[in-house]
């Protein structure tokens, strides 16, 4: 005669698993919830990096370019940096 043997629940290993999952989820989404507060916004500096940086990917003419560039200044220009 078999024996047969029914698993209920999920047993140590798989309550280890679940654990692990909200853990993990649980930091994620602490992180999530917390980083933009301890995130400090990018300088005007590399702003304008960035901007000229695109400027260059998604423009070939040479006007559109300059136009670009000359925006990307204009931005710059109004950029404050903030005090600590």
């Amino acid at each position: 005669m078999r024996k047969l043997q029914m698993q209920r629940g999920l047993g140590t290993f798989g309550s280890l698993i679940v654990l692990a999952i909200a853990v993990g989820a649980g930091y994620y989404a602490y992180k999530y919830a917390m980083e933009p507060d301890t995130v400090s916004a990018p300088s005007c500096k590399s702003q304008l990096n960035s901007c000229m940086a695109s400027c260059r990917k998604t423009t070939s003419e040479a006007p559109q370019a300059q136009a670009c560039q000359q925006d990307c200044n204009n931005k710059s220009a109004s950029c404050v940096e903030p005090r600590r």
